[in-house]
């Protein structure tokens, strides 16, 4: 079994390196206890399916030092297309059995990774979430950030009928099978939303564990704004009334 880590990259010269080094530092080892291979230790292999959404700042360059590496698949955007975009090419390009999206700024742990696939291997569920408010060590999030994600989150629980704690968490971790039923089509910050609705219209139900953030600040190039809730609003919306192919 393998568990393919999808990464869209846009301008992290500063953080690349390390979070390569931490994707490939964390064991894929997985102690089962429920089901049917209850008590079994399951090893995951693993590919780095890396997009890099047109850098300019000498990402590309970096990442050029990757190619050939048997556990690591570099694609390149010739221009900047948005996150959901790179994420679909990334899905495209991906051999395993299990995804996981992996922003490249260092603010989510690939050590929580064991955590994420347990539900999953333990048939719990498809589709796993890391949230950032079930208890897990974070470290400070702005006020207005945390209000704004707990609204968004709310809406979502409305319109899907759920009790997610956590819709904009970048940890969303789901099998291959999830992955074929989705038509995404966002290209930037309604990736987010457009995948839990999509997921969640299709029927399945999204197992959520506590996870541990380390969000950086404006200044270390964090690039979401409160502009960016409008964007998520109006694809929950639309993503609730479409007719699902």
């Amino acid at each position: 079994m393998k568990l393919s880590v999808i990464m869209p990259v846009y301008n992290e010269i500063k953080t690349i390196r390390e979070i390569i080094r931490r994707v490939r530092a964390v064991p894929l080892v997985v102690s089962i206890g429920y089901g049917p291979q209850n008590g079994q230790t399951v090893t995951l292999e693993r590919e780095i399916v890396i997009v890099d959404d047109g850098s300019t700042d000498g990402t590309r360059e970096v990442l050029k030092e990757y190619e050939g590496a048997p556990d690591i698949r570099v694609i390149y955007h010739e221009r900047n297309q948005g996150k959901g975009a790179a994420v679909r090419t990334g899905l495209d390009h991906a051999t395993g059995d299990i995804f996981i999206v992996q922003d490249a700024d260092l603010e989510y742990d690939p050590r929580d990774y064991p955590a994420l696939l347990q539900p999953i291997l333990e048939g719990r569920s498809q589709v796993a979430y890391g949230s950032r408010f079930r208890g897990g060590p974070t470290k400070a999030m702005f006020f207005w950030h945390m209000v704004g994600n707990r609204f968004l989150t709310l809406v979502t629980n409305i319109l899907y009928d759920s009790i997610l704690t956590d819709m904009e968490t970048g940890y969303k971790m789901f099998t291959r099978e999830v992955a074929q039923k989705l038509r995404l089509t966002e290209r930037g910050w309604g990736f987010d939303p457009e995948i839990t609705a999509q997921i969640l219209r299709r029927g399945y139900r999204i197992y959520e564990v506590p996870i541990s953030y380390t969000g950086r600040e404006f200044s270390e190039g964090k690039k979401i704004s409160w502009k960016d809730a409008f964007t998520v609003l109006k694809t929950l919306f639309r993503c609730r009334f479409q007719r699902m192919e």
